[in-house]
């Protein structure tokens, strides 16, 4: 998945509404994770909370999980 176009793009800074919008996760969420210490980097400017888009996508490569492969499901031969 290519998340980041060009580097203007990879230093945008989004809002935690965008954010949210962009991972598919509600605002309180990400407020959540950043009272916890966990979630995506986050830009901090006074009272501001901004994230990079580039951030964002990392965090979402880091997170994702592929699936396991599940063993044949052939039965022993019988001799």
């Amino acid at each position: 998945m290519k998340f980041v176009t060009d580097r203007n793009d990879a230093c945008e800074l989004l809002n935690e509404v965008r954010a949210a919008e962009i991972l598919g996760l509600s605002i309180r969420t990400l407020q959540a994770w950043r009272a916890h210490g966990t979630g995506p980097c986050f830009v901090r400017a006074g009272r501001a909370v901004r994230y990079r888009r580039s951030d964002l996508g990392s965090w979402i490569e880091a997170n994702t999980i592929a699936p396991r492969q599940r063993p044949s499901q052939t039965s022993p031969s019988q001799t």
